[in-house]
């Protein structure tokens, strides 16, 4: 993919010409996102129940920075080797800094991040020895910096009820997985919750919401595989309504953002929802998959626009070398991180917290 070309070519290039010469990253990112959309539907990127039951009974038991620190092993150890590559023998001048912003933005860290980390380096340290550690401390605390402002829990309105989240995203991200761990979490905290089976395109997709139901205590509302999701919406919020439901959670059918039509779709739903409860959704989730780097900027940018994205869920931060890309589209988008996942295991799906990420992906 993209990557080994940006690390053959990037740091002769230069910044300039990677972000303006040739194709660009995001364009091979959105390509490989349109194979996946359009392949055949046999959900293979998502984890099933039942394989996630087994391998959280029989997993070790860890502390969730110890699991952190393991999923981003991928993206804290390139940017580790590139900052020993770099200062372990060398003083600090212009052309060491061009390489360090060289490897951050490889990383997905994004531009403004890069930069100002690294004008934080050259202040009072120009043509002096400077540790790897010490570099590593500063790219802890500047993308902490950057992280805590969006760190924020989602929070259940209880005057909502039912407080009907609705979940986004492309195909292969992870909604489905996400609902059933959410789903866990909420019943462990004493809510009642629904499930709502909105992909109906995918047979699949609704018998691995059905399994979640199942293993959650959640009852799942589906209707035939082609049936409309919007009015399938608007009968779940009813029957939940009746049922005294404290939860709601409604999955979609997988759709990239450059597909007009199906971004429509999403919209129909948002607006059916509305003639049932003039404030629905109250929340809606964008799952994002780590793995696809910079087409997650791309997704959440479109996304944002087309229905009013209050969240973002990032998974798969285990699977990708770009781990930084969560940065990149804090800096950029300034949405509430809620969860984040690095594994397939019910305990890895956590609430987001700034700090442990910035001393986990910088290994500090």
């Amino acid at each position: 993919m993209s990557d080994k070309s940006a690390e053959k070519g990037g740091k002769k290039k230069g910044l300039f010409g990677r972000m303006f010469g040739g194709k660009t990253e995001p364009q091979a990112d959105v390509d490989a996102g349109e194979q996946r959309d359009n392949a055949p539907q046999t959900d293979v990127t998502e984890a099933e129940p039942g394989q996630v039951g087994s391998e959280e009974a029989g997993a070790e038991k860890r502390g969730w920075f110890s699991r952190l620190k393991t999923g981003l092993d991928k993206s804290s150890s390139r940017l580790s080797e590139g900052i020993t590559g770099i200062f372990s023998k060398r003083k600090l001048d212009e052309d060491t800094l061009q390489e360090l912003e060289d490897i951050l933005i490889q990383a997905d860290l994004g531009v403004d991040t890069a930069t100002r980390i690294t004008q934080e380096l050259a202040q009072n340290r120009l043509d002096k020895n400077i540790s790897t550690s010490e570099v590593q401390e500063i790219l802890a605390s500047e993308v902490e910096n950057v992280l805590v402002p969006v760190a924020r829990p989602l929070e259940i309105d209880a005057t909502k009820k039912p407080f009907v989240i609705l979940m986004a995203g492309v195909n292969g991200a992870g909604k489905t997985t996400t609902i059933g761990k959410l789903s866990r979490k909420f019943s462990d905290e004493g809510q009642k919750v629904m499930l709502a089976a909105g992909d109906t395109f995918r047979a699949a997709a609704v018998e691995q919401l059905e399994i979640w139901g199942q293993r959650t205590g959640a009852p799942v509302v589906k209707r035939e595989i082609g049936s409309d999701a919007a009015s399938l919406a608007f009968e779940a919020m009813k029957e939940a309504r009746e049922a005294g439901v404290d939860v709601l959670m409604m999955d979609t059918a997988g759709r990239l953002q450059n597909k007009t039509h199906l971004m429509d779709e999403l919209k129909k739903i948002v607006r059916v929802m509305k003639k049932s409860d003039e404030s629905a959704p109250h929340a809606v989730l964008l799952v994002l998959d780590a793995t696809t780097g910079q087409n997650a900027l791309n997704q959440t940018q479109v996304f944002g626009e087309a229905v009013n994205v209050t969240g973002l869920v990032m998974t798969k931060l285990d699977g990708s070398a770009k781990g930084g890309i969560l940065v990149a589209i804090a800096k950029r988008f300034k949405l509430p991180v809620h969860f984040i996942g690095v594994g397939e295991g019910i305990e890895d799906l956590q609430p987001f917290k700034a700090d442990e990420f910035a001393k986990a992906i910088a290994q500090v």
